[in-house]
């Protein structure tokens, strides 16, 4: 006499896009799952975070608001591939890029996150029949309510055109990085390990030079000529809990300028500066970043700050 079973449909996960259609190496770190397209420049791209993260980990139940803009950086290639037929190595630099959203929906519960990025090409600037401009426009859903709302620009460059601007500073090997300096504490920034701490001290207590460590496998997961975008933006980021002091605290928005590269063999430097509160009472700053006096960033912050006591001061805290 046979047992009868009954069978438990396994739970499936979505398939990631091609790591090289998002510039990965590590196909671990594809967050994208999909995409289609929903209209003339307008496309559907479905997204799925993981329960936790290395570095963008969840902390105190919220996942990290970066791993929305990891998200959203990874559709640029995507769709200037895919959508727009950009050729594979022709470079994208990032030119502005602002954002916002409700914290509340960052909510972490031990589960996988499944997202969908409704994005509007607002600006498509084609030069000799190829994109060379791509303005998108973003509404980003977690289980039908809009979690945030993007803006982003970049340009695209041919491989002759990259190399003769970049000049000597084009070939990721013969570029000699800078001695990584040692970290600030990595609970002043809202960190827990010391690797994944991108500021160090400077000499002002306003000031901090940016940590650059090309052997962090997520921030640095290819080898490229320049500091990354995203290295840029976590910094940022850790110079806002410094200046917060508070725990939890929160990054809830940010406007971009991105300049000028940030080269590697030489320090770069970012200071901070508080501005007026926004209309809903909620802490704003500037971040700048410079290198050899020039500007490489701008940018505009939002807090999100829980009505704690500070945490213990840090040395290099910006005063108002």
């Amino acid at each position: 006499m046979s047992e009868s079973c009954t069978l438990v449909p396994a739970v499936q996960t979505p398939p990631r896009v091609a790591q090289q259609s998002v510039h990965k190496l590590n196909a671990a770190e594809v967050l994208l799952t999909g995409w289609r397209r929903t209209a003339d420049d307008r496309f559907a791209v479905t997204a799925r975070w993981p329960p936790d993260h290395d570095f963008y980990a969840v902390r105190h139940h919220r996942h990290d608001p970066l791993l929305l803009s990891e998200t959203v950086r990874q559709t640029f290639p995507l769709l200037a591939h895919e959508a727009y037929g950009v050729p594979f190595g022709h470079h994208l630099v990032w030119d502005s890029y602002a954002w916002c959203l409700n914290s509340d929906l960052l909510h972490a519960d031990g589960s996988a996150v499944d997202l969908e990025l409704h994005v509007a090409a607002q600006d498509v600037v084609r030069r000799r029949g190829s994109v060379a401009v791509l303005s998108l426009a973003y509404d980003v859903v977690r289980d039908g309510v809009s979690l945030a709302t993007a803006t982003s620009r970049f340009t695209i460059q041919v491989p002759a055109v990259y190399q003769r601007l970049r000049g000597d500073h084009g070939d990721p090997a013969a570029v000699q990085a800078i001695p990584v300096p040692p970290a600030v504490s990595a609970q002043s920034v809202g960190k827990v390990a010391v690797g994944d701490v991108v500021l160090a001290p400077a000499d002002a207590p306003q000031r901090w030079q940016l940590r650059v460590d090309a052997d962090h496998s997520v921030l640095f997961d290819h080898p490229v000529d320049h500091a990354p975008g995203m290295l840029l933006l976590e910094a940022v980021r850790q110079v806002a809990h410094g200046v917060s002091g508070r725990t939890p605290v929160s990054v809830i928005a940010m406007d971009v300028r991105f300049h000028r590269y940030a080269e590697l063999d030489a320090p770069s430097w970012l200071e901070a500066r508080r501005i007026p509160s926004d209309a809903a009472g909620r802490p704003r700053l500037v971040v700048t970043c410079s290198q050899e006096g020039a500007e490489l960033l701008s940018c505009t912050v939002t807090l999100d700050e829980a009505s704690q006591q500070p945490e213990q001061s840090v040395s290099n805290l910006v005063g108002d």
